[in-house]
């Protein structure tokens, strides 16, 4: 039986194929972002007035189902810098997550921090595609990847001047940090079952090179969570789901900043 993340593997696949006729390669490179130099995520992580929160822009879940029809990407975003995030996470993923690459059009076009393409890439073709919708960072995930599939699309992504954040979720899953990647993410959610566990990170943290930054993801609701976490070596922590589900995402992330000031 499929689980949850392999379900959304395989529609991407068909996806991303179907997309690939209908706009070539030679045509995203026309695009006048694709000439843009990316803004470095590694960078604002760790620049002053900023927090090391990436704060994501999500409509729904395949878990929780709709979090939030009725934010705009711009409203949410652009409060989302103004209150000291390092970086904006947008879901591109439609058929699972209720996101576009409008979307994050959006949020380049309104901003100028980091934005990171959130997705599920599978191929050189969906890295193209975010250099020219304005990301400056994309997203690899380990558990759907193999090791030569994360060692040749991170060298990809880094040759277009785009940084790569891979999400890991287990011990076994470290040996496909490769040199060409940029920022390590430890997911605290299971992407199988999608559980929570804060602890996942406290754990894989310790095996994870210094040589490059960390980011705590998912699960984080508490601003004393981020103080811990920051103590015990991250520099980045990707929030969402905590924030999109508030009737009002860019007050409950004031709110939020305002607090983890405080400590």
């Amino acid at each position: 039986m499929k689980n949850i993340l392999d379900k959304i593997v395989a529609h991407k696949h068909g996806e991303v194929a179907e997309r690939e006729k209908s706009r070539s390669v030679q045509d995203l490179e026309r695009t006048p972002m694709f000439a843009r130099e990316a803004l470095s995520l590694k960078s604002f992580l760790t620049m002053p007035g900023r927090n090391g929160i990436i704060a994501e822009f999500k409509r729904q879940s395949p878990s929780k189902g709709v979090i939030n029809a009725t934010a705009t990407v711009t409203g949410v975003t652009t409060a989302y810098a103004r209150n000291g995030a390092s970086g904006l996470s947008v879901l591109t993923d439609t058929e699972f997550f209720g996101g576009s690459m409008d979307d994050l059009q959006q949020a380049r076009a309104a901003n100028n921090i980091p934005v990171l393409r959130k997705d599920f890439v599978i191929g050189e073709y969906q890295i193209v595609e975010a250099k020219a919708i304005g990301a400056d960072v994309i997203l690899l995930i380990a558990e759907c990847l193999t090791k030569e599939e994360v060692k040749h699309l991170a060298q990809f992504a880094h040759n277009l001047g785009l940084e790569v954040l891979l999400e890991v979720h287990t011990a076994d899953q470290l040996d496909k940090i490769t040199p060409h990647t940029h920022l390590v993410g430890i997911n605290n959610r299971d992407l199988k079952t999608f559980q929570v566990d804060i602890y996942r990170s406290m754990e894989l943290l310790k095996q994870i090179p210094d040589s490059y930054p960390k980011v705590a993801e998912s699960g984080m609701d508490d601003p004393k969570t981020i103080v811990q976490l920051r103590n015990a070596g991250f520099s980045g922590f990707l929030i969402g789901e905590h924030f999109m589900k508030s009737e009002d995402p860019a007050q409950a992330f004031a709110s939020f900043t305002r607090q983890l000031a405080e400590l």
